[in-house]
């Protein structure tokens, strides 16, 4: 009984394994390079959070001393040293060292019968910060700050005194200046943690997690884990699905290989497996719009004309008349898949072509259903944020699903349905997939100086990043509703607007 139970646990423990990780359709690889220009705007960031930040009044009693310390304001800011580095395994590291602090607060001094008020500038000097951002998955599957650890210290501070109470004022300085230093560096921490688990946390959830892509997809760009960091880089495991707006939980297992990133050259590089475009296929045929119908005057004359003699036996002997319209329903017969090597990246296409004549008022009159086996090559580029693909037509035949001496008089409309395809079919699809798929990217984030190559089952996108809007500008923009702190969230910040009804017939062009 003990040895059975055993042989179980070992059958299923790989199981458990191999679905706990489970491979990603879309992978995101930050390095280092891409971490030194994070650090120039998140400088900027937290040079901003420091000269707002609140520190509390200051008030107290040495003897016949009376004083009190309020509106204490920032200044200036010199940040000479900082470093922004990775540390594994899910963590971030910021410091700052041998800072500088200029302050000016309110003074009110009593010491016996004369009381003084007025300004005080003041600098503290030495400070040194040590802040440890952990990074993690949420419930929702976004990105987020799930905790902060820091540090702050100031060597020395130094308060300049004026007025005719000065040589009173720098004899007990001890007292002010101390709790100035104390004030000062307790404030420092509790600005950084709101910036981090509230602000920050805000720009993240501009990265969609459920994204809308057209009136009858989306995409899921759940994190699959916790993120992975090395002591050069941070890797983010995406699920990279696609899905029906009908069928929104349906889940489309991924048998595609997984994509790995070897290169950091570049500041981030994307890679999408074969998953990734599969599933984005499967979605489509699922909502039931890879289907084309021409009918009447957007058949091409030429054509036409072919197919009239092609089946000019089966239209004469039949009722209705031969100058009833013809129809073309081109519809996939099943999902096209995707395949990636080195030397390109293709698809393959099984479809059924149906001509029927359409007499006004009566049902279509069938005249030929033909198989069609359609290779497209796949041009897979970068734009902005948007993932984009051109397709162009590499081979074609067709034969009839009757018999085999059909498919032999079909051979003489290869060359003419080939035409049709190039010069009617492809840029009606090539216009559908225009508008791309974004990439998980916080706003104001883009990509420039693209590169994408080929792998076996997979294709990387390396790429260099630029700041198109400032954290503070973007979190500015999305303040009307702040995550609160820690806590994730279950929404994108800007949810996209789902079609009430998707389409699942052929469209009439």
């Amino acid at each position: 009984m003990a040895a059975s139970s055993c042989l179980l646990l070992l059958l299923v423990l790989p199981r458990l394994a191999m679905a706990s990780h489970s491979p990603p359709g879309c992978k995101i690889r930050i390095t280092s390079k891409g971490l030194d220009l994070v650090k120039q705007e998140g400088l900027r960031f937290v040079e901003q959070e420091l000269k707002n930040m609140t520190v509390s009044d200051l008030h107290g009693k040495e003897g016949q001393f009376h004083y009190n310390i309020s509106q204490v304001k920032v200044m200036d800011l010199q940040l000479p040293f900082s470093d922004l580095h990775f540390q594994p395994q899910q963590h971030l590291v910021f410091n700052i060292s041998n800072a500088s602090i200029s302050l000016r607060f309110r003074r009110q001094l009593l010491y016996w019968f004369f009381y003084d008020i007025g300004s005080i500038n003041a600098s503290a000097d030495g400070v040194h910060i040590h802040t440890m951002l952990q990074l993690a998955k949420d419930k929702a599957g976004r990105l987020k700050i799930s905790n902060i650890t820091c540090n702050a210290s100031i060597a020395r501070m130094h308060v300049g005194f004026s007025g005719t109470l000065r040589k009173v004022y720098q004899f007990l300085s001890t007292f002010i200046i101390s709790g100035m230093r104390f004030l000062l560096s307790q404030q420092i921490c509790p600005s950084l943690e709101h910036a981090s688990l509230v602000l920050l946390n805000s720009l993240l959830d501009t990265v969609p997690v459920r994204n809308y892509v057209d009136e009858h997809i989306g995409i899921d760009y759940s994190l699959l884990r916790d993120p992975a960091v090395s002591m050069d880089t941070l890797d983010l495991d995406f699920k990279g699905m696609f899905f029906p707006w009908a069928r929104e939980s349906q889940e489309l297992e991924n048998h595609a290989v997984e994509p790995v990133i070897k290169e950091t050259e570049r500041m981030v590089y994307v890679a999408f497996s074969e998953y990734f475009f599969d599933s984005a296929m499967h979605a489509y045929f699922q909502a039931g719009v890879l289907a084309i119908e021409l009918q009447g005057e957007k058949v091409p004359k030429d054509l036409e004309v072919l197919l009239r003699a092609t089946f000019f036996g089966t239209i004469f002997m039949l009722s209705p008349a031969v100058d009833t319209p013809l129809q073309l329903v081109l519809q996939a017969s099943a999902p096209p898949r995707c395949i990636i090597k080195p030397s390109g990246t293709s698809v393959s296409v099984s479809a059924f072509l149906n001509i029927s004549l359409v007499p006004p008022g009566r049902p279509p009159v069938p005249l030929s259903s033909m198989a069609m086996e359609t290779k497209l090559s796949a041009r897979v580029f970068l734009q902005g944020k948007a993932l984009r693909v051109q397709l162009d037509l590499r081979r074609f035949r067709i034969y009839s699903k009757q018999s085999a001496l059909e498919s032999l008089a079909l051979f003489s409309l290869q060359a003419p349905l080939k035409t049709l395809l190039q010069l009617t079919i492809m840029p009606i699809i090539n216009e559908r997939t225009k508008a791309g798929v974004q990439i998980p990217l916080p706003e104001g984030m883009d990509f420039t100086r693209e590169v994408v190559t080929n792998h076996a089952g997979f294709l990387t996108v390396g790429a260099d990043l630029h700041f198109s809007k400032g954290l503070r500008e973007v979190i500015e923009k999305y303040r009307s509703a702040p995550t609160a702190s820690a806590l994730p969230s279950t929404q994108p910040a800007e949810p996209s607007t789902r079609p009430a009804e998707p389409s699942v017939g052929p469209r009439q062009l």
